[in-house]
């Protein structure tokens, strides 16, 4: 890698800070960038994490799609943690922290308002950044794309009856314009484009295809920078009037994001699951949809409300966590490795 992707943290770092100032400086330009907005999926943003997407989309191989059934735990593990596990815990520690820990630092109406926000996080894995995370550590991108549209498929279903249950609410107005038009945008759209990039490409053989990826190198680490400058921009008001509210939201995201990645990366570890997989499977319960999750809020608890707070701190913490939990993929990478270079030799001989 080269100095900008080795020095990724440093920069997205420097683009937290530069963001939140920006945001002071232009309060008017940002206000209107937070204004393009379609059924409260930001077009500008949509913009970058498209970008992000696209190069690695080039490399998804329909033919290699076939393969994903030959291994089928690492669908498994996803599916697991995702539906399975975190919302759960992501209900429990906002009652944990909100109801108890931090129960006489805030008014109890706006803890159950935290609380509510939480489990709107909880219960919507990540649709478009997981490729970007899933390229940052050499992930499989057919497998990647499989995983995705496997938890967008299921969303749409479990989605509304999780959320009712843990919130104790009857009715869920699922947001299906929000669903539908991120679904498009992040993994219609940059496939379609890809893989009409990659057949124009093709025709002068997979060299074409190399070289063409290899100038978009920096496409998506520049994306994501600048993804992050907008994000910290738009709350960067938020963020100056109420840095004890936002730390207290952030310290059960923190502990549900580390804590779901170990569940879900030790799983793939213990079953075997090759590194192209594992790490991807396990990001992809990490993060968070968190567009689904705000415009829920929005329409369940209004605009100005905790619920709605809860998920905008959900969007902020988010990618520093995933560039670290990035890191410490890459960094395990041999021991998977070692891993299944064990699973060859005691498979027994045709």
């Amino acid at each position: 890698m080269g100095i900008f992707e080795r020095c990724l943290s440093l920069w997205v770092a420097s683009a937290i800070a530069l963001g939140i100032l920006l945001g002071q400086l232009f309060p008017g330009l940002f206000a209107g960038l937070a204004g393009l907005e379609v059924a409260n999926v930001n077009l500008a943003v949509a913009l970058l994490i498209w970008a992000m997407i696209y190069p690695m989309m080039i490399a998804v191989d329909w033919a290699g799609l076939r393969q994903v059934a030959k291994e089928p735990k690492g669908i498994f593990v996803t599916l697991a943690v995702n539906w399975v596990v975190k919302p759960f815990t992501m209900a429990a520690l906002g009652v944990l922290f909100f109801r108890h820990v931090f129960a006489g630092l805030i008014p109890p109406a706006d803890a159950e308002g935290y609380i509510a926000g939480l489990i709107l996080l909880g219960a919507a894995p990540c649709t478009a950044m997981v490729f970007v995370w899933s390229q940052l550590t050499k992930g499989d991108p057919n497998y990647t794309l499989a995983q995705v549209s496997v938890n967008d498929a299921i969303m749409v279903v479990l989605f509304a009856p999780i959320v009712a249950f843990l919130l104790g609410v009857t009715e869920i107005a699922v947001p299906w314009t929000t669903l539908l038009l991120s679904v498009v945008l992040y993994v219609v759209l940059p496939l379609t484009a890809g893989a009409v990039t990659r057949r124009v490409l093709l025709r002068k053989g997979e060299g074409a295809v190399q070289a063409f990826q290899a100038r978009l190198r920096h496409v998506g680490p520049a994306g994501l920078i600048l993804t992050v400058v907008l994000l910290f921009g738009f709350q960067g008001s938020v963020i100056l009037e109420r840095p004890l509210v936002i730390a207290l939201i952030a310290a059960p995201i923190l502990i549900q994001s580390y804590g779901i990645f170990a569940i879900a990366y030790g799983a793939a570890f213990a079953l075997r699951v090759p590194h192209r997989v594992a790490a991807p499977c396990a990001l992809i319960g990490t993060s968070n949809f968190f567009e689904l999750a705000v415009a829920v809020a929005i329409s369940l608890y209004g605009l100005g409300s905790p619920a709605a707070l809860a998920t905008v701190v959900g969007v902020l913490v988010e990618v520093p966590v995933m560039l670290s939990l990035v890191a410490f993929a890459n960094r395990t990478r041999h021991r998977f490795e070692i891993n299944e270079a064990k699973a060859r030799r005691e498979q027994p001989a045709e």
